[in-house]
């Protein structure tokens, strides 16, 4: 676990309490301690991890976030709309490096997403050479035909415009119309592409769990840190 020493003002901003220039009438306004002793000049290099601040710790040095993603939300720093970096602190969003999301939902899906500033550990969940598993729960616009289980298990399912086939899936039925797909790989679009292929239509998306961490206890837009 990183326990970095550096200036105080280093780590007011990159945590995003403040800017560097902005550190010492921070440091007039809020009660920071290193240890036992209140600190007033940003200079003073301490570790993180003896620092409080109003009483508080401070942020972890790298944070990991999981978020249940409302409908209308866009996974992106930059589109027009209303984007998923809103719905953090806004501490949180000042910090450097960015906070990401792990990949990304369309802006009409819901459920699990990670978020986070560890570029490493973004990249290591990324990569679909990882076969990081997720779960979906989908409803359909056409009843199942009933051979759909056998088709995404097989392995040999071919998307339009890819070289490759997918790996294999597990469905499981809820009701004709409402279906759990356990996927490992993340292309693009890949369960509404893979209802495509069988001649259905996703109506609504929403992702139960990204690895082993599940939103069923999070309601819309909630989030909370986690650790992996």
């Amino acid at each position: 676990m990183k326990n970095s020493y550096k200036r105080i003002d280093a780590h007011l901003s990159s945590l995003g309490y403040c800017t560097r220039s902005d550190a010492k009438k921070f440091l007039k306004i809020n009660e920071l301690f290193v240890n036992e002793n209140r600190i007033f000049n940003p200079s003073i290099k301490a570790y993180h991890n003896d620092i409080t601040i109003n009483g508080e710790n401070l942020d972890p040095e790298t944070l990991t976030i999981l978020l249940n993603k409302p409908s209308g939300i866009i996974c992106s720093h930059n589109d027009a709309g209303v984007l998923i970096y809103s719905l953090l602190p806004f501490r949180w969003t000042q910090r450097n490096p960015k906070i990401s999301t792990i990949g990304r939902l369309d802006v009409d899906t819901t459920g699990a997403i990670l978020l986070t500033d560890d570029g490493t550990l973004n990249h290591k969940l990324s990569n679909p050479k990882k076969d990081v598993v997720k779960v979906y729960e989908a409803h359909l616009k056409e009843p199942l035909k009933g051979d759909e289980e056998k088709i995404f298990a097989s392995g040999e399912l071919l998307l339009n415009g890819e070289s490759k086939a997918l790996l294999p899936a597990k469905l499981e039925v809820l009701s004709p119309t409402c279906v759990r797909l356990e996927i490992v790989e993340g292309k693009y679009h890949q369960v509404k592409r893979m209802f495509a292929a069988v001649g259905n239509r996703v109506l609504k998306l929403h992702r139960i769990s990204f690895d082993k961490f599940t939103v069923e206890d999070l309601k819309e837009g909630e989030y909370k840190q986690i650790s992996l």
